[in-house]
């Protein structure tokens, strides 16, 4: 039988928490409960969850905090996050992804809209996991299987649609990949993101593989493409 997937939910309203534990336990997850951004980080350090749905708006620590701080940890780096917001500005996404964000759930959403990202989210890293393979290209290696990145021998932390968009452009061996189709390869097909949110997970990804980001080619007008560097 197949290990029940965990969710932490970190949401200070507490009907609309206890509405989500519910609808969630339905489906077969097992829930933890928080209300406020430092909680939510002693919770996911001390037992991490299979995926973190997050509140922007919380008490004690920000939502954008607590994100920005997981990414930061080894412990918690990989774990993926759905950000549920009020905000509804275009822009206001593109900082969620930004700070790591897996996926970005408007305020008021559909139950039924929230359980199949989470489930998208899930098959994502799912599939990612059972794949056994090695990437390597200049001075990056990627291992698929231990959802792990090295430049030089040094592991770099990236978050689970980081990772994703880096091995969709490896694994594409100098052929140039459409934002749109790095949005449905890292996000899934039907994701509803923007491409400049795209944008901003490359930027991100560029900034921690450091001069090895020389390899990421940016196609005006097309997309990106990864191509070794020339001695």
């Amino acid at each position: 039988m197949a290990q029940q997937k965990s969710v932490l939910v970190v949401e200070d309203e507490s009907d609309l928490a206890e509405l989500l534990c519910y609808h969630l336990e339905n489906e077969g997850y097992q829930t933890r409960r928080v209300e406020d951004g430092e909680r939510a980080l002693t919770e996911a350090t001390r037992q991490p969850p299979d995926l973190v749905i997050l509140d922007r708006m919380l008490p004690k620590l920000s939502g954008d905090d607590v994100a920005r701080r997981m990414r930061r940890d080894d412990r918690t780096s990989n774990i993926p996050i759905i950000m549920l917001t009020a905000k509804s500005e275009e822009a206001d996404e593109l900082v969620g992804f930004a700070l790591g964000a897996d996926d970005y759930v408007r305020k008021p959403f559909s139950i039924k809209l929230l359980l199949a990202r989470i489930e998208a989210v899930l098959r994502r890293d799912a599939s990612a996991a059972a794949t056994r393979e090695v990437l390597t290209g200049d001075h990056i290696q990627l291992d698929r299987g231990r959802h792990e990145v090295t430049v030089d021998d040094r592991d770099i932390g990236l978050t689970a649609t980081e990772f994703r968009v880096l091995s969709a452009l490896m694994a594409a061996k100098g052929r140039v990949m459409s934002r749109e189709q790095l949005i449905e390869t890292a996000l899934g097909r039907g994701a509803v993101v923007t491409n400049r949110a795209m944008d901003v997970h490359v930027a991100s990804l560029r900034r921690k593989l450091g001069d090895a980001a020389e390899c990421i080619h940016t196609i005006r007008g097309v997309g990106y493409a990864f191509r070794e560097r020339r001695e």
